[in-house]
């Protein structure tokens, strides 16, 4: 069975239903600890009584400095909302670690940018490293991929369509909240991952809501892609794409071919004109709520409640 491990800045503290044990463990990175993996283990089986979960505060269990990379379009029902039809060529992208914030930190909103979205994703947290040229099989997962992290990978769509800029729309500060749980896992867990279900909503009204089986590209081909120019180390961070179900569509294809006539400048301000008409843009009081678990809960990565606010 999957750990769950809860960071403060405190330290780092086994879960164990409501409760929460301390790590004694030397480990201020995500890296260290992954290393220190005994220590875990032993709060684990501890006798302990431990403290309420509730009254800690969650920190990113991923640390930073870090790598994380992400994928585009990585799930069915995403392609579909996103126009593209046809064969997806797998695409991934950088985020600033700087954007990582924790599990119930405020997402705050540019002054700049109008359109903000929200993405709910699985991210895999490496516990070995990734060389370039690395092949990995289904069966070899557990050899690199150490644990399981709930993210958001908030974006600005103003930002990312007029200048084509994923790594801009996607970094700003607390574009990218993480946790509460790593969960730490077993080689018996990895094939329950596809009945993880992602789940999101905006003030109570559901947005997102799929299994890891609507995935394009899977955890193991995902991570040999990436390794054909990319290594990764113990504690950096993939997120693996968002389902359908964000304020961002394309288009009606008869609209979208009429845009296509138009110079960019108009283009793209007709384009926004219909979008601020979007009442699914999130907005200064809003609250995102996002959770991934299987349905008998045997990985269960916690829930996230993060506040927008406008930048002041």
């Amino acid at each position: 069975m999957s750990t769950n491990v809860l960071r403060t800045e405190e330290g780092w503290w086994v879960v164990r239903d409501e409760r929460a044990v301390r790590i004694e463990t030397k480990a201020v990175t995500t890296a260290e600890l992954l290393a220190d993996r005994e220590a875990v283990r032993e709060a684990g089986v501890s006798g302990e009584t431990g403290t309420p979960v509730s009254d800690l505060a969650a920190l990113s269990p991923v640390t930073t400095p870090c790598r994380v990379v992400a994928q585009m379009v990585n799930y069915r029902s995403h392609a579909r909302d996103s126009g593209f039809a046809g064969e997806i060529p797998p695409t991934f992208f950088r985020k600033a670690s700087g954007s990582v914030s924790g599990p119930r930190d405020t997402v705050v909103k540019p002054a700049h940018v109008r359109f903000l979205d929200y993405e709910v994703e699985l991210g895999l947290v490496m516990g070995a490293p990734l060389p370039v040229g690395t092949v990995i099989a289904e069966p070899d997962l557990p050899s690199y991929v150490a644990g399981l992290v709930l993210t958001n990978d908030v974006s600005a769509r103003d930002v990312q369509l007029t200048k084509g800029q994923f790594y801009e729309s996607k970094s700003y500060p607390t574009f990218t909240p993480t946790g509460p749980y790593l969960a730490l896992l077993e080689p018996e867990d990895f094939p329950h991952l596809l009945n993880l279900r992602l789940r999101l909503s905006v003030n109570g009204s559901p947005r997102q809501d799929r299994t890891l089986a609507d995935m394009i590209v899977r955890p193991a081909q995902a991570l040999t892609l990436l390794a054909r120019f990319q290594n990764l180390d113990p504690g950096d961070l993939l997120l693996t794409g968002t389902p359908g179900g964000t304020a961002l569509k394309a288009p009606p294809k008869p609209v979208e071919k009429i845009g296509a006539l138009l110079p960019p400048a108009l283009k793209w301000k007709a384009f926004f004109n219909s979008q601020a008409r979007n009442p699914h843009y999130l907005h200064e009081g809003d609250v995102i709520t996002a959770t991934i678990a299987t349905d008998d809960h045997r990985i269960d990565l916690g829930e996230q409640r993060t506040p927008v606010t406008d930048a002041r």
